[in-house]
């Protein structure tokens, strides 16, 4: 019963949070509002990147979580998997980074964003980094 009770309160207070922005280990960032998740990846990893010339993210009504790639991003250097920090499914593709994967290199924390998220299991925000942790990580991996 306790159990019960402390996940329902964690579910309850991480999805009344508006505008809370957490961070995963693979450089996506992802701002929650109201039970959906925004997705993108972070500067840092628009930077890692260079200059990004593929996108591809999942379509609406996919379901993913956080273990399985949902696309990709191709850049001049590499090709890296886009991951969903938060299980769901999609509600929302952003058609303008298919237009033009530039965008991601321009503005990959605001008009760059990939995906929306109706967030399946609101435990696991709890797992994300917050933004002074995900700066610490950067900070370690350019060392």
């Amino acid at each position: 019963m306790f159990a019960l009770l402390a996940r329902t309160a964690v579910r309850s207070s991480a999805l009344a949070r508006r505008h809370l922005t957490k961070f995963s280990k693979d450089h996506e960032w992802v701002k929650i509002d109201q039970g959906v998740g925004t997705v993108g990846i972070t500067n840092y990893a628009q930077s890692a990147l260079g200059d990004i010339v593929y996108v591809e993210i999942p379509k609406a009504g996919e379901e993913v979580t956080p273990e399985e790639p949902v696309g990709v991003v191709e850049s001049v250097k590499s090709t890296s998997d886009i991951f969903s920090p938060l299980s769901g499914t999609i509600v929302e593709a952003n058609p303008a980074v298919l237009e033009n994967s530039k965008i991601l290199n321009k503005l990959p924390e605001t008009d760059g964003w990939l995906f929306k998220v109706k967030i399946s299991n609101p435990a696991e925000i709890e797992e994300l980094l917050d933004l002074a942790a995900y700066k610490k990580l950067t900070e370690d991996e350019d060392h």
